[in-house]
């Protein structure tokens, strides 16, 4: 969740960990705080409640000067966000800084043990344990006085070990300015190799102004770093190859540009986004090209089932996904929410396949159901958009998505490239086992290239889309409904309302309406319909009527030409026609855009939703 930056190197730390912190602000801004190691005797801490101008402001008015440091943006767990708990966190003897993401699950137990051994705490944080437990360890591996870098990193060492639970840290010591310290479990953690200085983070962007060159840390793994080395070791602190990876991703992809929020700038970029998911997805043979899958043919005709697990948006995919898998490549497919999968009871064997969605690549969740199914031997995709991240080591196969660096927390661009990746998969799976024509793949695949072309056109003119944002002018409550592959879509619009604009909305199927949900309808309770063609078309707009004759302010989503759709509605967004198994990519782009227009209206801020962060890490 939360956003860390460390850097070493001939620049003024507290620079680059500004600079860095504002493009990972997206994980977490409860508060904010660096520590710089440099001329003073002590450590210069500088940390603040809220956003991120709170500490710039601080840092205007009290500069600190220094060549390393570590910096830090916080999605509150333990304690309250507030001065006192922004990290970073230091030892009894402010010699140690640490800042920390994750949760530290037997933190309690640690704090009890270290209290009693005469350690003060001052913050209601579980990170802070972990200063003072290397405090402690250093005491016995070392003379205090003198501790050695090997010293230092013993007593990390020991630390972790210590620790359950999720982790990825930075930490200094005072006494050696030329060095920090670098350890993940279950928690992502990059560094950034330049040339003369490096640079730790928790995500792509805090880096890409310094270099397009990381090495990716792995689970029990903890890296010293100084300005022109970087050492990676395992737990036993025996020394591993770092692997470098080289980032294609431009800084321009990490800023505004011309759009007043990066959600906006997102959904603008979806057409782009798509079309490079979609690249070089089908050979002129007409054979669809997921060699990533590691999956052969044999292996895909012996699946007699497909779990989808998937948290958020995500989840949404997977609703889409299993339509698709079921209707063409004719497999039973369930789709679970990842904070269940594990904790129920999934029937799984080795002809299961499990599909885990997850735009990080490090959703705790999602990760812990990875881990689940391979112990019963079942075969493991994951759909992710970040390279290196935990899932592309963890699962059998991978199916990226080409959408490039998303910052607004609210998923738009990385929603709809993973609809088109689970559709290209439903294809494939189709194409191997034989259950639709050669013709009929070529030609839904033939669509689906051009639907970034469509959704272009959507973005043209949102005119109506500004209009229909009216219908919320001062309501607290809404209604999304939708039928077949319209209700994924629904679910989609209901939660991109809810969380960038605070209004309660929920999602139904249509048909569902009277069985309860339609005892909330009143004039101030506005229900919008996905009523694109489909098999369902007519039953949609009859649940909508019904809404209609209890005074419902109605928003339809349909297909341009539709006239019936006027007399039924006080707003009607028009899409383009299109197949109606690839018509979620088109359909949710508008109620995307609403939502963004009704939380612009609330003077609410997409980019930055109240009590959420972009990458969930945490259980």
């Amino acid at each position: 969740m939360c956003g860390i930056v460390g850097y070493i190197g001939p620049r003024q730390a507290a620079d680059v960990l500004l600079s860095g912190l504002a493009r990972l602000e997206y994980r977490g801004y409860d508060s904010a705080g660096i520590v710089v190691n440099g001329e003073q005797p002590d450590l210069e801490v500088r940390k603040t409640e809220g956003k991120l101008a709170n500490l710039r402001q601080l840092l205007a008015d009290r500069p600190v000067q220094g060549k390393s440091g570590i910096g830090h943006t916080r999605w509150a767990t333990h304690g309250p966000p507030n001065e006192v708990n922004a990290h970073p966190h230091l030892d009894c003897s402010g010699k140690i800084v640490v800042v920390h993401n994750g949760i530290i699950e037997n933190f309690a137990q640690l704090r009890t043990q270290l209290v009693s051994s005469g350690h003060r705490f001052v913050s209601d944080t579980d990170s802070e344990v972990i200063a003072h437990l290397i405090e402690h360890y250093l005491h016995h591996v070392a003379d205090q006085d003198r501790p050695s870098e090997r010293d230092f990193l013993q007593a990390v060492t020991q630390t972790i070990m210590r620790l359950e639970g999720a982790y990825a840290l930075a930490i200094m010591h005072r006494d050696f300015p030329d060095m920090l310290v670098a350890a993940r479990k279950d928690s992502p953690l990059i560094i950034g190799h330049g040339v003369g200085e490096n640079i730790i983070a928790s995500d792509i962007p805090a880096v890409l102004e310094y270099t397009h060159e990381v090495v990716v840390l792995h689970d029990g793994e903890l890296a010293l770093v100084h300005a022109d080395d970087l050492e990676v070791f395992n737990l036993s602190l025996e020394r591993l190859e770092p692997e470098l990876m080289d980032i294609e991703w431009d800084l321009a992809d990490t800023e505004k540009g011309e759009y007043e929020d990066f959600m906006l700038k997102e959904i603008y970029e979806q057409p782009r986004a798509l079309r490079d998911t979609l690249r070089g997805r089908m050979a002129d043979d007409g054979t669809l090209q997921l060699s990533e899958l590691a999956m052969s043919d044999d292996e895909i005709r012996e699946l007699r089932h497909v779990y989808l697990i998937a948290c958020g948006t995500s989840y949404h995919a997977g609703r889409i996904a299993k339509i698709l898998i079921e209707r063409w490549a004719q497999l039973s497919v369930d789709v679970v929410a990842s904070s269940e999968f594990r904790y129920g009871s999934p029937l799984i064997d080795e002809h299961t396949l499990i599909v885990a969605i997850t735009q990080s690549g490090e959703t705790t969740d999602t990760m812990a159901g990875v881990t689940e199914a391979h112990l019963k031997r079942a075969r493991v995709i994951g759909i992710t958009n970040v390279l290196g991240s935990r899932i592309t080591r963890e699962a059998d196969g991978i199916l990226y998505t080409v959408a490039g660096p998303e910052i607004g927390v609210a998923a738009t661009k990385t929603f709809t490239t993973q609809i088109a990746a689970v559709t290209v998969l439903a294809l494939k799976l189709a194409q191997v086992r034989g259950t639709l024509p050669q013709a009929e793949i070529e030609a839904l695949f033939a669509e689906l290239s051009r639907v970034p072309d469509l959704v272009e056109r959507v973005l043209a003119d949102t005119d109506a889309i500004v209009a229909a944002a009216a219908l919320f002018e001062g309501v607290d409550s809404s209604l999304f409904l939708g039928r077949g592959i319209g209700v994924p879509v629904a679910m989609e619009g209901a939660l991109k309302l809810k969380e960038i604009s605070y209004i309660h909305a929920e999602a139904y199927p249509a048909g569902e309406m009277k069985h309860g949900p339609i005892a909330l309808i009143t004039s101030r309770v506005p229900v919008v319909a996905v009523a694109t063609s489909s098999a369902t078309h007519e039953k949609v707009l009859s649940n909508v009527a019904e809404t209609q004759a209890r005074d419902a302010r109605v928003l339809l989503v349909g297909t341009q030409g539709d006239q019936k759709l006027a007399a039924l509605a006080d707003h009607v967004i028009y899409v383009p026609e299109v197949s109606e198994l690839l018509s979620p990519i088109v359909s949710v782009v508008p109620l995307q855009l609403l939502a963004y227009h009704v939380t612009k209206a609330r003077g609410c801020n997409p980019d930055m939703p109240r009590n959420l962060a972009k990458s969930v890490t945490v259980e």
